[in-house]
């Protein structure tokens, strides 16, 4: 892939996002890391070899959303990849998620990456090409019983929505799909994990360096699609 292209990834100053940002670096994209915290983000980015800078970013503000979109545009920056990796995990079960519980997590984990793929999705429409990764869970697939935990299952459910809707909003040059990580050694997924942020990363990276041929509109797990 062309070093000219430019990746944006949400939730980027640790775990699963950092290693997605790392990984970009070095298969030659410039990168911009996304982080609530712009401090943390800087050293985090300062961290990584390669043309690498932190933006602030917080995806459950609008307000957020729309000044680093701004502040790239401004920059001259334009946005060829999208990793929505920022994520919450609440974990109570459904009797005991608050109305409050559930809406943070559609703020985040949904609503998040719909107001970035708002802001920067239709520049990759215009440009003529484009790549989304929408970072799930199979915690959000209908095909195991149902979403679960409750208020993060039902929120990646929705995300694998519209990560359809938005595929089926696009021409083919620009791709759009979900993937789920796996179980990954984060401040999320704990110490007992089985995967690195690496390995949690992989498809992710494939996914944002996918050629012309390559496929939209799926769910993906170890490179592999899996159900809804």
């Amino acid at each position: 892939m062309s070093s000219s292209h430019t990746a944006l990834v949400t939730g980027a100053n640790r775990g699963i996002g950092l290693a997605v940002c790392r990984l970009l670096a070095d298969s030659g994209l410039d990168v911009v890391l996304g982080s609530r915290d712009l401090e943390r983000g800087r050293r985090a980015a300062a961290g990584i070899k390669g043309p690498v800078r932190a933006e602030q970013l917080d995806v459950a503000d609008p307000d957020s959303v729309r000044a680093c979109a701004d502040r790239l545009a401004e920059a001259g920056t334009v946005v060829d990849v999208l990793v929505n990796n920022a994520g919450i995990y609440p974990t109570e079960p459904f009797f005991a998620v608050s109305e409050q519980v559930l809406a943070d997590s559609l703020q985040v984990n949904l609503l998040g990456a719909f107001r970035t793929c708002q802001a920067f999705v239709p520049g990759m429409v215009e440009r003529g090409y484009g790549r989304v990764v929408n970072v799930s869970s199979t915690g959000g697939q209908l095909t195991r019983g149902g979403p679960n935990p409750p208020a993060y299952g039902i929120a990646k459910a929705a995300l694998n929505a519209l990560t359809l809707v938005v595929a089926n909003s696009v021409p083919d040059h620009v791709k759009v799909n979900a993937m789920c990580p796996g179980w990954v050694r984060t401040d999320m997924g704990g110490r007992g994990a089985p995967l690195t942020p690496d390995q949690g990363a992989d498809t992710a990276v494939w996914l944002a360096t996918l050629t012309e041929h390559g496929p939209t509109g799926k769910f993906f797990q170890d490179r592999r699609v899996i159900a809804w």
